[in-house]
């Protein structure tokens, strides 16, 4: 996480408006990143933390807040000083989203907390509300930039296709514009999803292997031991392949595979990895079962716990097809990657929690050894990204012995020696 001693300007001061400040969201990721900001002084003492609510009071919510940061933020050190100065930064505005009365409440509040100040607006509902509250604020003049900044931030899933995709970015971009749309992935807040074009681009030994002539296939995952949890009315509708590989795993696949940008700004990157979009090869319906995997997990046992089937999960419909294991095989059709497989897969319920991007290499043309002795394995470069993040790097070792028999060795090098000093996403994109 960020800490105190870490040299980085504090912002100016802004107030942060939250869409859904008593969901999970909220209280697992946003609200403890703010509090981690507000104690490191990277948010404004002057800056204050609402949150739009229905039905519930200031001491309500920031008595939930409390429980979910013992809940689900227990290594945030929170001692009743450093409480008392976080909830002294909170309050409510009341009303649904539907009502526009709730958006001149929200205006009001603002004003009374000094109007010239920025304002970030941050969407943690479901997307179907994206559309609604960037109205709502733009008819009682937030979106105006006239004093400070506005910022409207929304996470995926944007749309569930490009039909509707489109006709949100039309919404949005009707009231706001387009420098004040920040639509966010998470996962590329991680710090060891950034640092991959730092491995790549910082380091000169990486290009000259960086190609189709040395790497057989790219493999980039994530696993899960857990099911869905209260995740049904979302994930029902959208599955392994919409949840997270047509957006965190395609996302780290132009990372691996983008040519080095011009300079490092989000409109060069955001080039290159388009170009990389633009360069995969369709996948024709009679080619789908060759390249694609879906898959359901079931009921069973885990540590001696019984779980559910997906299908007998809370508010899932025992008829479901969706799925909850997906894997898909691209590839890019251009100079540096023709002919080399990108796999993605991500699953729930397996075996353990993990993510990474490995590089295969290619193997050695011929054994050069003993023809008694072991095949040499094929190389490979492994970023692991969670739950720590580093790089392995699994080389052929000469055993120990009178023989050339070898073995493979693992080299690890960890992001991080203590977890403390590794950030949380979501105070890097906030």
């Amino acid at each position: 996480m960020l800490t105190a001693d870490q040299e980085i300007d504090t912002a100016d001061p802004t107030n942060i408006v939250i869409f859904g400040a008593a969901g999970d969201l909220s209280k697992r990721k946003l609200m403890p990143a703010l509090m981690r900001m507000l104690c490191c002084g990277l948010i404004h003492d002057d800056s204050r933390i609402l949150g739009v609510l229905r039905n519930r009071s200031k001491e309500e919510w920031v008595a939930q807040l409390r429980d979910g940061f013992e809940q689900y933020s227990p290594d945030i050190d929170i001692n009743e000083e450093k409480w008392q100065h976080f909830a002294s930064h909170l309050d409510i505005v009341e009303g649904t989203l539907d009502d526009d009365a709730t958006y001149q409440r929200l205006d009001e509040a603002l004003q009374m907390l000094g109007g010239e100040k920025n304002a970030m607006f941050y969407c943690a509902i479901p997307p179907d509300w994206y559309g609604r509250v960037a109205q709502g604020l733009h008819k009682v003049g937030l979106a105006d930039e006239e004093q400070g900044y506005r910022r409207l931030v929304i996470e995926k899933p944007f749309g569930k296709d490009l039909q509707s995709a489109s006709a949100l970015n039309k919404e949005l971009q009707s009231v706001f514009d387009e420098k004040q749309i920040y639509r966010i992935d998470h996962y590329l807040g991680k710090e060891s999803v950034q640092n991959l074009l730092v491995y790549r681009f910082a380091n000169s030994i990486m290009e000259p292997l960086w190609n189709r002539n040395y790497i057989d296939h790219i493999q980039i995952s994530t696993s899960e031991t857990l099911g869905i949890e209260y995740r049904a009315n979302y994930y029902d509708k959208s599955g392994a392949l919409r949840d997270m590989i047509q957006s965190h795993l395609m996302q780290m696949m132009t990372l691996v595979a983008m040519e080095p940008p011009v300079e490092y700004t989000a409109d060069a990157v955001r080039e290159e990895k388009i170009k990389v979009l633009h360069a995969i090869r369709s996948i024709a319906p009679e080619q789908i079962k060759l390249q694609t995997v879906s898959a359901q997990y079931a009921s069973g046992n885990i540590d001696g716990e019984d779980v559910n089937a997906y299908v007998t999960e809370e508010n899932v419909s025992p008829d479901s097809t969706t799925e909850t294991f997906a894997a898909v095989r691209f590839y890019i059709d251009n100079w540096r990657w023709q002919g080399v497989p990108f796999i993605l897969w991500s699953g729930k319920r397996l075996k353990t929690k993990a993510a990474e991007v490995m590089i295969r290499f290619r193997k050695p043309p011929f054994n050069l050894f003993d023809s008694h002795a072991s095949v040499p394995a094929a190389n490979a470069l492994v970023f692991r990204l969670q739950p720590e993040g580093g790089v392995v790097l699994r080389l052929n070792a000469k055993k120990p012995g009178l023989t050339t028999d070898n073995e493979e060795m693992i080299m690890r090098a960890p992001y991080a020696d203590d977890a403390e000093e590794v950030a949380d996403a979501y105070e890097i994109l906030m």
